[in-house]
């Protein structure tokens, strides 16, 4: 509330120089804030581009020391790994989730091995870059069955914390897999690996360029709305955060970012749970096609990262991640 009335009272005069503006603003940036998405690929020596996502690319295992070298240099705390997965490799009930071999744990171990941790490793729990249907679990009839793709979900969390994942990020919306997957996480000895639950994850239309990157474009039968939220909601994203803090979630996401900051502020003020916030790929591509044509400035990039904080988010996973001590200067 503000108490006092113009002119004794002059908001401006605190606007006025550089300086003062810096001293009283409410929220700031640092790379402590954010975690840094690494797409994977299976060959040696390649950096590829990814055509819908400027500046973004998949690298292979042998690259990633130079990522992850630049990542622990600016200070980022933690990368996330996502599988662009080949067809061949792909079936209807992603058997290749729970490889030993697969990208993301041959990445897994190749971080550990060579960094320790000087820096965590976030691993996604769901099927979808490794069904041939493009969803995130086990499909029968249109209709994605929920109890039988929790067991494959345990199989694949289980093969993730035994080979070094730090923390384990189901984005799947399966109801019930947080309590399962923290049940035989604590019962193999994992008590420690911590849980990042997508909580809300709405059925969204900027997630595009994404599916792009890890191989699933096209491939997508039907929608997701009969498991993901609809955009609609907001006291739904209440009901599934409580649900996924009484099963045991560490943190929670809310997936995509911009369009549901609200969704942050709720979760915030309502739990005090630590919150994560996801810049899409939607989001970041169109950031950067509007910059590329000159429509918006790139201080519009920090400006849409700064809303997140302001919404209340500990942290942002987010394409720029690996930019950012560049964009802060």
């Amino acid at each position: 509330m503000i108490i006092g009335n113009y002119p004794n009272l002059r908001l401006r005069r605190n606007r006025k120089n550089d300086w003062s503006r810096r001293l009283i603003q409410e929220n700031t940036l640092s790379a402590s804030d954010f975690i840094l998405p690494i797409f994977l690929i299976d060959g040696k020596n390649t950096k590829q581009s990814i055509t819908t996502m400027p500046d973004v690319y998949r690298y292979t295992i042998d690259k990633l020391g130079m990522i992850i070298d630049k990542a622990i240099k600016n200070e980022i705390p933690m990368v996330a790994l996502f599988p662009y997965t080949k067809k061949k490799f792909k079936n209807n009930v992603g058997s290749e989730a729970l490889n030993e071999n697969n990208l993301v744990c041959k990445a897994i171990q190749y971080i550990k091995k060579r960094y320790k941790n000087e820096i965590g490793i976030m691993c996604d729990v769901a099927l979808d870059p490794y069904t041939s249907h493009g969803h995130d679990g086990l499909l029968k009839s249109g209709y994605v069955l929920n109890d039988e793709t929790i067991k494959i979900l345990i199989k694949q969390s289980l093969l993730q914390a035994e080979m070094g994942c730090d923390v384990l990020a189901p984005s799947d919306m399966m109801d019930g897999r947080i309590g399962k997957i923290r049940k035989a996480l604590d019962k193999e000895g994992h008590n420690m690996v911590q849980i990042l639950s997508y909580a809300v994850k709405y059925a969204s239309s900027f997630y595009g360029p994404f599916r792009d990157a890890v191989g699933s474009k096209g491939l997508l039968k039907g929608d997701k709305k009969n498991y993901q939220m609809d955009f609609r909601n907001s006291n739904e994203a209440l009901r599934e955060v409580v649900m996924d803090i009484k099963e045991g979630a560490d943190m929670v996401m809310v997936k995509p970012g911009m369009p549901y900051l609200d969704i942050i502020r709720l979760i915030k003020d309502k739990f005090k749970i630590p919150v994560f916030g996801y810049q899409v790929s939607g989001e970041y591509s169109l950031l950067e096609n509007a910059i590329k044509n000159k429509l918006i400035n790139r201080d519009a990039i920090i400006e849409s990262l700064i809303s997140f904080k302001r919404a209340g988010a500990n942290a942002i996973v987010s394409y720029y991640a690996d930019r950012i001590t560049n964009l802060l200067k």
